[in-house]
């Protein structure tokens, strides 16, 4: 009967794993349409406490919802209010710049170009229009090349953008029937287990709450580096652009390409020298170093309960199975498998301390 019992256990535990992995790999391979899903559930999971302080006080859930969309429609278009009149003065000034900027590169870089495709120093006919022409062959296959290009990234940039317009209808429906969903999928789980899924999700969503204030604390950090390093290389804007860069940080290399873009250009605009353009450089990859080494490892990861290694890894790991999901998913992930790993911990051996920090 004992052996019967082990054999019905066993088969059960093989069907899990079996499951567990034909679940992984239909994941992997859905990963590309994934991301609007799981930028909704945490935008949710975000915004469901604030919901239900929202019903606390005798508001219904659907109008609650709405007021905490209403609220982050204020705070974006403060953020749009901040940042438009940079862009707008900033696009303006360089289109008066042009010119003088096409005079350089036909004086500076055509030359250069000219010697490097025909195999001279050049010659007396340098100039746009004779370089076009003389190198017409090479200019029409890299044209195809690019218009091929603009196709493939034209079809990205749809994708990306019908993902974008699906968050916020996602994210309502979500937050809606946050508490719903959440009661649906406890009664999925057998009787036996649920008290210790439960004890198992209260520890998640402290970790996962420890992540994300130690992610805005991370972005803050960032927000204050680029910021100060800009305004003493005494660039117009400093603060806006180091705030913004800040912001959007959250999402891996944004901040960096945004916050390094406003401020290159900002500086051709100013017509600050190439000494000042090393130098906004320079404080973008100062800003990236102390964020890869420093605040991300532990701000967030002490938070999440693992070694400074362990959530590099889990970033490039992410990075390389799924993309740029799987960046986005990492630390998240990271903090339930940490809260798991203890409990299995915990189970095989209680009178022992599993301390994943390396502290």
């Amino acid at each position: 009967m004992a052996s019967e019992n082990e054999s019905v256990y066993l088969e059960r535990r093989i069907l899990w794993l079996g499951v567990l992995a034909a679940s992984s790999y239909v994941l992997y391979l859905l990963a590309p349409i994934l991301t609007p899903f799981v930028a909704a559930a945490l935008l949710a999971y975000i915004g469901d406490p604030l919901v239900d302080r929202l019903q606390r006080l005798k508001l219904p859930r659907t109008p609650a919802v709405l007021a905490v969309f209403v609220l982050t429609f204020f705070v974006i278009s403060l953020l749009v209010l901040l940042v438009l009149p940079l862009v707008k003065s900033q696009a303006a000034a360089l289109i008066e710049r042009l010119p003088a900027y096409a005079a350089w590169v036909e004086a500076n870089i055509l030359p250069k170009l000219e010697g490097l495709v025909e195999g001279s120093g050049g010659g007396d006919d340098v100039g746009i229009a004779a370089f076009v022409a003389k190198n017409a062959s090479v200019a029409g296959s890299w044209g195809a090349r690019v218009v091929g290009s603009v196709s493939r990234s034209g079809s990205l940039l749809l994708s990306g953008l019908l993902s974008l317009l699906l968050v916020p209808v996602l994210t309502f429906y979500l937050l809606r029937d946050w508490d719903r969903l959440v009661a649906t999928v406890a009664l999925l789980i057998p009787r036996r287990n649920r008290e210790t899924v439960a004890d198992l999700a209260r520890q998640t969503d402290a970790v996962l709450g420890g992540f994300l204030r130690g992610q805005l604390m991370v972005m803050f950090g960032l927000a204050v580096i680029y910021s100060s390093g800009l305004a003493i290389l005494g660039l117009d804007f400093a603060l806006a652009i180091g705030v913004l860069a800040g912001l959007v940080s959250f999402v891996p290399y944004l901040g960096f390409v945004i916050g390094i873009g406003l401020a290159g250009l900002a500086t051709l605009v100013e017509g600050s020298g190439w000494l000042t353009l090393g130098g906004v450089v320079a404080v973008f990859a100062v800003g990236q170093a102390v964020e890869g080494m420093l605040l991300t490892p532990r701000l967030v990861g002490s938070r999440i309960g693992l070694h400074p290694v362990a959530v590099i890894f889990a970033v490039l790991a992410g990075g390389q199975l799924f993309g740029f999901f799987g960046v986005l998913m990492a630390l998240p992930i990271a903090a339930v498998l940490s809260v798991l790993a203890r409990y299995a911990h915990r189970q095989l051996f209680p009178d022992e301390h599993l301390d994943l920090t390396g502290n």
